[in-house]
């Protein structure tokens, strides 16, 4: 049986408006971000012809994991239950996970870090990078959590607020920079790289450092830093 619209179960905007509305909202969304990171590179001493290759290579970047380990798998042992003439019985149940790739993304991972390299030597940061870092190191290996079925998780506000202080205390020039390279090494190695051991438990066939999107939590740790410099 076919039912007619009335007039009263009909969207009031039809969905052709609603898909033009979410695509302006997704670009303007989008806008705001690399406007956004534009100018925290900015703030960090970046040019703008570099800027436009650094966003494009991240971008493309973020696309591409290295594979460069394979973890072999565990055993895994987890109660079960199975049923004899009407009587249930608890039993261990045995499985052995497949190995885990181990992977570096290209735009998460790499590109952060070579900027972050390449600023603490132009502008001789290398004692209060340092510093920074195994601040931010710390405090994002203290907070993060391996999850199964999604990787690790960290609250994503906490690295670049303490790398930002950190920067306003240890750096009387080049506040930004280093905040930058506080926020992205220090999430790097303190929620991902000393996290590596708990990589197996998360039953991924893959695990790809800085590979969530390349606005993952070790790119953003980095730019958000930079902007939180005053």
């Amino acid at each position: 049986m076919s039912m007619r619209p009335g007039p009263y179960n009909r969207h009031p905007i039809g969905p052709g408006p609603l898909i033009a509305l979410a695509l302006l909202v997704a670009t303007l969304w989008l806008v705001f971000l690399l406007d956004a990171i534009g100018y925290a590179y900015a703030r960090i001493g970046i040019g703008r012809d570099a800027l436009l290759g650094l966003v494009a290579a991240s971008l493309v970047g973020g696309m591409v994991n290295i594979p460069v380990a394979r973890l072999r798998g565990r055993v895994i042992v987890h109660e079960g239950e199975i049923r004899v003439f009407g009587v249930r019985y608890r039993v261990p149940v045995v499985e052995r996970s497949s190995g885990t790739v181990l992977a570096v993304n290209v735009g998460g991972a790499l590109i952060p870090t070579g900027v972050s390299l390449l600023l603490a030597a132009r502008d001789h940061l290398w004692g209060p990078a340092a510093i920074g870092v195994a601040a931010v190191a710390a405090v994002s290996f203290t907070l993060a959590r391996a999850v199964p079925g999604l990787g690790i998780a960290i609250p994503g506000l906490v690295p670049p607020v303490v790398a930002a202080l950190a920067a306003l205390l240890l750096a009387s020039r080049a506040p930004a920079a280093l905040a930058y390279i506080s926020g992205t090494l220090g999430t790097l190695i303190g929620a991902d790289l000393l996290h590596l051991p708990r990589v197996r438990d998360l039953g991924a066939s893959m695990v790809s450092i800085g590979g969530a999107g390349t606005f993952d939590g070790v790119f953003m740790s980095g730019v958000l830093a930079a902007l939180l410099v005053i």
